[in-house]
């Protein structure tokens, strides 16, 4: 896999776990399971931080809570 593949692949994630939030979000599901879902991705995202090395640009930085 070339590096640009690689950092598309994390780049992906990344916009996928945006999409899951938003999806959580507008759900009717109870605030307790909107809870334990964001929780969840929070510690998605606490996981993917170690990649920030790999970011010329914050922008691009991976950030360790919900947005």
């Amino acid at each position: 896999m070339s590096i640009d593949g690689f950092f598309h692949k994390i780049v992906m994630v990344r916009d996928r776990l945006k999409i899951i939030e938003k999806l959580i979000n507008s759900s009717k599901i109870t605030n307790e399971k909107k809870v334990n879902l964001q929780q969840y991705i929070t510690r998605i995202y606490g996981s993917l931080i170690l990649l920030n090395v790999l970011f010329k640009y914050k922008d691009d930085h991976f950030k360790g809570s919900i947005s």
